[in-house]
């Protein structure tokens, strides 16, 4: 590449970060740290209808927890500032003006009503209205009335819009770096609106002077603005600007039938599709989803190493490495909710077990658990290996700080048979007897013992696990005792043997 690869990341602050933005910005990410570059922020607020207050400020959260903060944006390195567009509308007046000079764009004036009514009658004559070279001499421009008409009704403070003026007969043979080489016709295409008589730009005008100004090397975004390709191409000719390099990425489809994710698909399946909370909607953040392993799946939905690699966890310092935008795929992936757990469960496994330890005892503490924490790492290190989310643990390991309220009826008729209190009553024994009560030489005391005595473990074991968790799951019985200790381990025994008395 001869020059320096700079990408943006170019949201409207109109609402919460879509997951689907969250991927446009990684992706943008690691291509620029692959090659080097620079991953900058833009805000594009042009849309001052469709704002809404704290989306900017969600955005960069997102971004700074997801850990792909960009390099320059508002505050931060502002090499080509002001990057939220709001703050640049007096450049967008200037461009708009050297287009109109050129022969590139006019002044169109017409009313919504006369619209509808050109509307009306393009279908009524079974076409379909397209405002472009068919019609734009016979509507109310700047193409058919005078200069001067054309300044004096700007000056009376006339509504009108100013529109790019599409070349005729043209085949434009555009390449993208991942759909390959496309094709737009201009006559099919129609002059859209740039500029607005409120002084703001719209999103075209916008995107090409800023992206230009800021030197943008190549454009990562949605495929839902590939027909807005041929426009900006024509655009950057129109200004005599270079194009950047253009790649258009594949849509994050809902997880069942067509069509792209939804808000709604996440009500009602139960499941986030926002990085962070947004009023009553869920975010992967509270939800207890790991930023590293929310980008590990978002990747996987479009890209792949290459042929034949089936790897699918990568830390970000790998895909760094291994990403290219030409194996980015065209077609959309759908977003499995089991995909995005498992994903979770990966990196949650191979976490540092202290780090766990730390976040798990918050929970504990916001229940009333204050414990040490070589105590809460020794009960992740038993349990988080059936965990998906930190908060899934204390599920797991409830009945070490909860004696049993009750018993599992089920379970006590298959194990506690005629002379399990008996048999409970002389494990008692046993386990008073033990006076360093940890794990391995309780182990040892009670199998000794069941040996001696000749004994089934089946008739020890499951009824002693009752007794310490009302039911037959948990960690291994032998750990559970040294954790709630010997005291506890006895009134727990007692409590099961009082339970099947009555």
């Amino acid at each position: 590449m001869s020059k320096q690869v700079r990408v943006r990341f170019a949201p409207s602050p109109t609402g919460p970060l879509h997951i689907g933005g969250v991927r446009t910005a990684l992706f943008n990410y690691l291509f620029a740290k692959k090659n080097n570059g620079v991953f900058f922020l833009r805000i594009e607020d042009t849309d001052q209808n469709r704002f809404v207050p704290d989306a900017e400020e969600y955005i960069m959260e997102a971004l700074e927890w997801l850990g792909i903060a960009p390099d320059e944006t508002i505050g931060k390195n502002e090499k080509f500032g002001p990057y939220r567009q709001s703050e640049r509308k007096d450049l967008y007046q200037q461009y708009a003006a050297e287009l109109i000079n050129s022969g590139n764009a006019y002044y169109a004036f017409d009313t919504a009503e006369a619209l509808d009514a050109a509307r009306k009658l393009e279908e009524e004559q079974g076409k379909t209205f397209i405002y472009n070279h068919t019609n734009r001499e016979k509507l109310d421009t700047s193409l058919v009335i005078s200069a001067d008409e054309t300044a004096k009704r700007i000056a009376d403070g006339e509504h009108y819009v100013i529109r790019f003026k599409t070349p005729v007969n043209e085949t434009l043979h555009l390449h993208d770096i991942i759909r390959g080489d496309v094709k737009f016709e201009t006559n099919l295409l129609d002059d859209k609106v740039l500029f607005k008589s409120d002084g703001m730009p719209t999103y075209h005008l916008a995107n090409i002077v800023d992206d230009h100004l800021m030197e943008t090397s190549h454009v990562i975004r949605g495929e839902e603005w590939l027909p807005s390709m041929p426009l900006h191409v024509l655009l950057y000719r129109a200004f005599g600007w270079e194009a950047p390099e253009f790649a258009h990425l594949p849509l994050i489809m809902k997880p069942n039938g067509k069509g792209k994710l939804s808000k709604r698909d996440g009500d009602i399946g139960g499941f986030p599709v926002f990085p962070l909370k947004w009023n009553d909607s869920r975010g992967f953040r509270e939800d207890g989803y790991f930023p590293e392993a929310l980008l590990n799946m978002l990747v996987m939905l479009g890209w792949n190493e290459g042929l034949g690699i089936e790897k699918e966890i990568y830390s970000l310092e790998e895909l760094i490495k291994a990403f290219s935008l030409e194996h980015v795929t065209r077609s959309g992936g759908k977003f499995n909710p089991d995909k995005a757990k498992w994903f979770n469960q990966q990196y949650l496994h191979v976490k540092n077990n202290h780090e766990i330890a730390e976040k798990f005892n918050v929970i504990l503490s916001e229940k009333g658990y204050n414990k040490s924490i070589v105590f809460v790492e020794k009960i992740v290190t038993l349990t988080k290996d059936r965990a998906v989310f930190i908060s899934d643990l204390w599920e797991l390991s409830n009945y070490i700080f909860e004696k049993p309220k009750s018993f599992d009826e089920k379970a006590m008729e298959k194990n506690w048979k005629e002379n399990t209190s008996f048999l409970m009553t002389n494990l008692l024994t046993i386990i008073n007897g033990i006076e360093n009560f940890i794990s391995s030489e309780i182990e040892i005391k009670v199998k000794d013992w069941i040996n001696e005595e000749g004994l089934g473990f089946g008739q020890i074991m499951p009824p002693f696990r009752i007794s310490l968790v009302g039911e037959m799951k948990g960690i291994d019985l032998f750990e559970l005792s040294e954790l709630i200790g010997k005291q506890e381990t006895t009134h727990r025994i007692l409590k099961a043997i009082n339970h099947n008395s009555k």
